[in-house]
């Protein structure tokens, strides 16, 4: 299975509730899921998110 992965950095001023809403939407509307996540001890998270790579485009958001 071959997957595609993009990097977040969220500061330490980003509470764990934002972080958590923060990920969810991504989820929810682009696909990606949680691979890693790697907290320091100034608080910044290192966010490893991941997705299954697609032949066919992503659908974009409707408003």
């Amino acid at each position: 299975m071959d997957y595609e992965y993009a990097p977040l950095r969220l500061p330490p001023n980003v509470d764990r509730l934002t972080a958590t809403a923060q990920l969810a939407i991504q989820a929810e509307f682009s696909g990606w899921e949680l691979a890693r996540v790697r907290l320091f001890r100034d608080g910044t998270r290192q966010v490893m998110l991941r997705r299954r790579v697609n032949n066919q485009p992503q659908p974009g958001l409707s408003y």
